[in-house]
């Protein structure tokens, strides 16, 4: 909380970040701190992590950490091998999903005897339809914008190559509006088209949708858990061009909303000055004109921190680790990898909160 006569709410916030099938990461995460009891104010994700994000948000059940891996249980293909090595099932996963897609989540247009003939003519390669039945049947939107939490998810305006926000405060958020932020283009994923606007992956801007948050929440101080797919660091060079782009990849996409915190620093130390400064204008005594000067410098003053204040009280970063490296491993959707990934991001985050609770524990 902030010292002193202002004093901002704190709000529990997740963001989830897009990557694909390694979204699975993401469902272990939120299942270990659905076990913890941690509840959060605002949930928010682009490109798979909005398709998690709203599931979180609004399972049509009680219990959506159980949906979210009902979910992703449905999207595995089951005809891949769960014994081969880490590796080669990735190769094979994604080169199957590549050639027959997805049936859960993505269709292959030349799986269509009619539309083949015309796919070089077409935009992309896989239609979204498969996905937006599975939401409908995962998602009741009705509950949006009725309880918590609040729903965040970004997108790209193709037209306009800016950054799109819907918030389940302000819209009346549909499976349209979660399908608009999974377009990736260079995996040939269909745009999204709403009310006569064109949208593509939220990650083609921002693959951490923070920055969304704390615009769409000025007032609220944050308490935030992020979590990172695609690893910051990487001891071994690349071996090989494919190697290059997959590391080159990960850094595109990695967290980097380490400035948002040293930015949210600098507004809460801007803020305290503020404070003392307003105080000491305050004690002094003053004449007329220069108490209708002081009023007016209140106005501004309480706009800046009552309406736009908030900062960055703690972050948590959760971050997928790699074994092997592989560009498409973001495609990958046999049992044997989201099952991995499930109990990967479980793992990670127990030992994150354990090693939380037991630095609290020192400190107190």
């Amino acid at each position: 909380m902030k010292s002193g006569k202002y004093d901002n709410n704190l709000e529990n916030v997740l963001v989830l970040q897009g990557g694909g099938s390694l979204g699975a990461y993401e469902c272990g995460v939120f299942k270990a701190l659905s076990r913890h009891k941690i509840k959060f104010d605002i949930v928010s994700g682009t490109s798979i992590g909005a398709v998690n994000a709203a599931i979180i948000a609004a399972s049509k059940n009680d219990d959506p950490a159980k949906d979210l891996e009902d979910f992703w249980n449905r999207l595995i293909e089951k005809p891949i091998p769960s014994y081969l090595p880490q590796k080669l099932r990735a190769m094979v996963s994604s080169t199957y999903s590549s050639f027959y897609g997805n049936p859960s989540a993505f269709a292959a247009l030349w799986a269509n005897p009619w539309l083949s003939g015309f796919l070089f003519n077409k935009p992309y390669l896989y239609d979204t339809a498969p996905l937006k039945e599975t939401l409908e049947e995962s998602v009741d939107f009705d509950r949006l914008g009725t309880e918590r939490p609040r729903l965040i998810v970004t997108s790209t305006d193709i037209k306009k190559g800016t950054r799109v926000v819907f918030d389940s405060k302000h819209h009346d958020i549909k499976v349209e509006n979660i399908l608009a932020s999974i377009g990736y283009p260079f995996y040939g994923i269909s745009w999204t088209e709403i009310d006569g606007r064109y949208f593509w992956d939220g990650a083609l801007l921002n693959n951490t949708p923070l920055i969304a948050v704390m615009d769409a929440s000025p007032k609220n101080d944050k308490n935030v858990f992020v979590t990172d797919l695609f690893p910051h660091e990487q001891d071994d060079l690349p071996k090989n061009m494919m190697e290059s782009w997959h590391r080159a990849r990960d850094i595109m996409f990695a967290d980097k909303t380490q400035w948002a915190i040293e930015v949210s620093k600098r507004t809460e130390n801007h803020i305290d000055l503020m404070q003392k400064m307003y105080e000491i204008l305050q004690s002094i005594d003053t004449g007329e004109k220069d108490r209708t000067k002081l009023e007016a410098i209140k106005k501004e003053y309480d706009r800046l921190v009552f309406e736009q204040g908030a900062v960055i009280r703690k972050m948590t970063r959760i971050e997928r680790k790699e074994e092997t490296h592989f560009l498409f491993e973001d495609a990958d959707f046999s049992s044997g990898t989201i099952r991995n990934l499930i109990a990967k991001g479980e793992k990670d985050t127990e030992e994150i909160l354990a090693s939380e609770e037991s630095k609290s524990n020192k400190a107190s």
